[in-house]
């Protein structure tokens, strides 16, 4: 389905962004990973992805709350894989603290990451799109795009920005075959959600088991984890025929929770 395309995802070394990357792949894509971690291990996740998928794969570190480096990677993917046609915007990080102890680094940092940059890179990317009139957006916000939690000002603030940002390149691009859409998951579980299940458990004095099922009771109707490759075969749809009148939508994949 994606043969000779090219697919740029920002924070695709685990997670989500991985998940995207190996479903996109799979369909003959071309990939563009982006992520911090060991460069060995890295090195490991592109090499398998190229055997297994017999697809190119580049990788580029670029910190994601540096516009200048956000400009080379999306440079570095045209150069190097022949041009951009799906860009999907995943990178985020989280920091859980009432709103009067939020440090304000971390409130800066957050903006940066989980909305900044995904300015950045649709900036940078709709000129190498408009040129093949041709093009898929596809923003990852949050259930907590669509509703707030207490003690996460900064992420919900950022998700409800992307939504925002989602819209406007939608209508910039209604009349070209370029689409920007926000895909919205509840919980799944990456390493950012593990890692507060262990601090649930750690301050309720839970076993992790526990934690988790606990976590999930509160949000998620279904008491089930969206999968990775669940959100990777929403993503493909999007870029499909069948979704090329799909502009500007917030799809939730949250196993009910925006429903209540």
């Amino acid at each position: 389905m994606l043969t000779n395309k090219t697919a740029l995802i920002t924070g695709s070394t685990s997670g989500i962004g991985f998940g995207m990357a190996r479903a996109f792949a799979a369909q003959g894509a071309n990939i563009m990973l982006n992520g911090f971690g060991e460069r060995s291990e890295i090195e490991k996740l592109r090499a398998g992805l190229v055997s297994e998928f017999q697809v190119r794969v580049g990788y580029h570190d670029a910190d994601m709350a540096k516009p200048a480096e956000i400009l080379e990677l999306v440079e570095q993917c045209g150069k190097e894989l022949g041009g951009l046609d799906i860009l999907v915007n995943n990178a985020g990080i989280q920091h859980v603290a009432p709103i009067e102890e939020f440090p304000t680094e971390k409130w800066d940092a957050i903006l940066a990451i989980n909305l900044s940059s995904s300015f950045h890179t649709i900036r940078a990317a709709l000129p190498l799109m408009k040129k093949r009139n041709w093009g898929r957006i596809i923003n990852i916000a949050s259930a907590h795009g669509l509703v707030a939690s207490a003690h996460k000002a900064a992420y919900v603030a950022t998700k409800h920005g992307l939504i925002g940002l989602t819209k406007v390149v939608a209508l910039e691009t209604a009349q070209t075959g370029i689409t920007c859409n926000a895909i919205c998951p509840g919980w799944v579980l990456t390493p950012l959600v593990q890692k507060q299940i262990e601090a649930l458990a750690a301050r309720e004095g839970l076993p992790l088991e526990k934690a988790k099922n606990l976590l999930l009771a509160e949000k998620q109707p279904s008491q089930e984890f969206v999968t990775t490759e669940q959100i990777g075969g929403l993503a493909l749809f999007l870029c499909s025929e069948a979704a090329a009148q799909i502009r500007g939508a917030s799809l939730s994949i949250d196993g009910g929770w925006t429903a209540q």
